[in-house]
């Protein structure tokens, strides 16, 4: 079926910010009892920030700070560290124009709306999606397809005809269950997940996304 719009996730795929998010967990985690490394990747990648504060929380119980806290400190943590050093990927911009001259785009992000919004303010961002959605509004995160299924709605058109850029195992798995395309752009130490395998494209960086591919997709 011909891909008649585009989906984008954003941390890590448009922002360089999971790095961030881990710098973040790193610190709050670790005054709550959380040996995380500095050097570790994020085993939580992809997932709504209320799961990853579950699953760490279940692995290392903690007292005094409830689940709705920690996701608050973490949430203004990472978008204090996003203002301040935050960078957009390489790529991502030309990504961004070369699907939206081809039909509607939409983020669908596990990031909760209110640190979208303030990500997409800092970088310019916001004009250029026709929507913007949360995981938080789903019953369930990534790799639940929840998210992708809402933002195809929301431009009035169907799943399989939706190609989704995703940088994270979880976010491909969703893509897959939500029946759509998938762009899937792994980092180096990711790369080997056997999830990236269902993609419909591998890239090293949204810089070797080709006119000529986006074209055979919108087709």
């Amino acid at each position: 079926m011909t891909v008649r719009a585009t989906l984008f996730d954003m941390d890590g795929l448009l922002i360089d910010s999971e790095v961030l998010w881990h710098k973040a967990e790193v610190e709050i985690f670790g005054d709550l009892g959380v040996p995380l490394g500095e050097s570790e990747g994020r085993s939580t990648k992809g997932m709504f920030v209320n799961e990853v504060v579950d699953y760490w929380r279940a692995r290392y119980p903690w007292q005094n700070h409830g689940t709705d806290e920690v996701v608050h400190m973490l949430v203004t943590r990472v978008g204090d560290l996003v203002e301040r050093e935050g960078r957009l990927m390489p790529g991502a911009l030309r990504a961004l124009e070369l699907a939206d001259a081809r039909g509607p785009i939409a983020l669908a992000s596990s990031t909760p709306l209110d640190l979208i919004g303030r990500c997409l303010r800092h970088f310019g961002l916001a004009h250029r999606f026709a929507s913007v959605h949360s995981a938080e509004f789903e019953p369930y995160g990534k790799p639940h397809p929840g998210v992708f299924l809402t933002a195809a709605a929301s431009l009035g058109i169907k799943p399989a005809q939706c190609l989704v850029f995703e940088d994270a195992a979880a976010g491909v798995l969703a893509a897959r269950a939500a029946t759509m395309m998938v762009v899937a752009v792994p980092t180096l130490d990711d790369r080997h997940r056997v999830e990236f395998l269902l993609a419909d494209l591998v890239l090293d960086s949204l810089d070797q996304l080709s006119p000529e591919w986006m074209d055979g997709a919108f087709a």
